[in-house]
């Protein structure tokens, strides 16, 4: 035999047979999990969720792997954690050689639709490496992340030639811009037009009306979707940018809910005596000293409010569209969010740093035929367990090799898996924030990695000390123990966790594990017979 011979790589094969024939996987931008009504808010309701959660499983305890939407997002699409995937911020594209649920999917034959945003970055270098930097249609649907995108709108900067805003003009918006004219514009009480970029115009309603809105306008392209698609099997990424900022509501959902209704920030004094180097320099950024006002959140916290409202009312639509259609016992439905938002929690806007209010995401999975619905579940899964249960469900291989998440079915189906992760996982690169340059700090030295188990949250910043919060008896994470003399022992322990996991990133991810077990101790068949007396 020739010892260029290779024995054939064994087929990859599913986890048992397809549980959904679709998937509809919808994610929101920036949604707190304590802002649904089935996650305990007291003053917002949102039926449509609390009835996904009754048909389905809850995730009480639900980790992102960043509180940066690019990151975070990826670790969704890739079920691996940013160490491994690489595409540490939102301007850092997620290298070509990544696999996506769309990959996944493309290799069975089938496609992911986009409807929404991805903050997909294209890794034009790699493309141009692999000559696909053209108008190549492999290329071009590698540069989306693998998504078909059925629409794309991205809601966080003006998109003049994007078909939405071809569509607001046909439905009388005129202007270059009506995304920036009306639709994050407020009318004033005078008849005026004022920018909804500035937080104290946000009580006040958008120009555009509510049936053209953002969400309104996406979700009305979801049920389109589902309805052409008929009976042929389609997997469907609904991603709406709300309630991320500009916090901008039409009416009437920008006059639903007073300051009263909101739930009260969390923030302590003490948080800002002596606090550690990133986050004081973190406090120190234009959102976090407005949203320390509390006329700020006050007048920001309803206008979410609002958003999350009318966000839970237009899935209501859809909902009904998959009850019309029967798509309920075919159709694995997952609802999440890639990060929180701060909301003058901490002393801080926007999100990004490791506290729960950020790291800590809605989740609910629902399921054709599993077997306990209305479920609580409490165990600490992760954003990368949302790709390896769309696999299971799907009746696709689980692509092991890659994979760093865990298919969720068996919590679905109320069974104790016999091994399951004890600790959550998150990570922070700063290079791009201000927060680097009021440190001093090179852009490579800026990375900041969280372990968080049921007691205890452990952060390693690069070069910067730790930070340690107990969560039994600090639960809102106001006392950082970083630095306590008395916990070096816990210190230890959490840094070794963080070295364990680290160590166990699956990097090799161009062979699959049945690859490697068909050729393991093979190398007579390959002609070599080395060692033999």
């Amino acid at each position: 035999m020739s010892a260029g011979w290779q024995a054939p790589a064994a087929a990859p094969v599913a986890d048992g047979p397809p549980r959904a024939r679709n998937l509809l996987f919808v994610m929101c931008d920036q949604l707190r999990a304590d802002h649904l009504s089935c996650y305990g808010h007291p003053s917002l309701r949102t039926p449509a969720l609390d009835a996904l959660a009754a048909r389905g499983t809850l995730f009480e305890n639900a980790f992102v792997q960043s509180g940066v939407c690019g990151p975070s997002r990826m670790s969704f699409y890739t079920g691996r954690y940013v160490s491994s995937h690489g595409a540490t911020w939102n301007r850092v594209p997620l290298s070509v050689a990544e696999w996506t649920l769309g990959d996944h999917l493309r290799a069975a034959g089938r496609s992911l639709a986009l409807i929404g945003k991805t903050h997909v970055m294209p890794d034009r270098e790699g493309l141009a490496r692999l000559r696909l930097d053209g108008d190549a249609e492999l290329g071009q649907l590698l540069a989306r992340g693998s998504f078909v995108e059925a629409l794309r709108h991205d809601g966080h900067h003006a998109e003049p030639r994007a078909r939405y805003a071809q569509w607001l003009r046909s439905q009388g918006y005129p202007g270059d811009d009506p995304w920036t004219d009306w639709v994050i514009a407020v009318n004033t009480p005078d008849g005026a037009s004022a920018s909804g970029w500035h937080m104290r115009n946000v009580h006040l309603p958008a120009r555009v009306r509510e049936e053209h809105s953002e969400t309104a306008y996406t979700v009305g392209e979801a049920i389109d979707f589902v309805r052409r698609a008929g009976d042929t099997p389609w997997a469907l990424h609904l991603s709406l940018v709300k309630p991320h900022w500009p916090y901008v509501a039409p009416a009437p959902y920008h006059a639903m809910y007073e300051p009263g209704d909101a739930l009260q920030v969390h923030r302590d004094p003490r948080e800002r005596l002596d606090p550690h180097p990133v986050y004081g320099a973190y406090m120190r950024h234009e959102e976090s000293r407005n949203f320390a006002r509390d006329e700020v959140w006050r007048r920001v916290r309803p206008a979410y409010m609002g958003l999350v409202r009318q966000v839970d009312d237009h899935l209501g639509r859809l909902w009904a569209t998959l009850e019309e259609l029967g798509r309920w016992d075919d159709t694995l439905v997952v609802f999440t969010a890639d990060h929180g938002d701060y909301l003058g929690d901490h002393w801080l806007g926007e999100k990004e740093l490791f506290h729960d209010v950020v790291q800590r995401v809605p989740l609910i999975v629902a399921a054709p035929g599993q077997g306990a619905r209305g479920r609580r579940e409490s165990r600490l899964v992760e954003a990368i367990d949302v790709v390896p249960t769309a696999l299971q469900a799907l009746g696709l291989p689980p692509a092991r090799h890659r994979i760093e998440g865990a298919s969720l079915l068996p919590l679905l189906d109320g069974h104790t898996p016999p091994r399951w992760r004890d600790a959550a996982h998150s990570e922070l690169d700063y290079a791009y924030r201000a927060a680097r340059l009021t440190l001093g700090r090179e852009p490579d030295a800026c990375r900041g990695w969280m372990v968080r188990t049921a007691r205890w949250k452990y952060v390693h910043w690069q070069d910067l000390p730790p930070q340690l919060f107990d969560l039994a008896d600090d639960p809102h994470e106001y006392i950082d123990r970083g630095r306590d003399p008395g916990l070096e022992g816990v210190r230890d322990e959490m840094r070794d966790r963080l070295r364990e996991w680290s160590l166990g990133l699956k990097r090799r991810t161009t062979v699959g594990l049945a690859e490697v077990a068909e050729r393991t101790d093979a190398y007579k068949k390959a002609g070599v017979f080395y060692g033999q007396w």
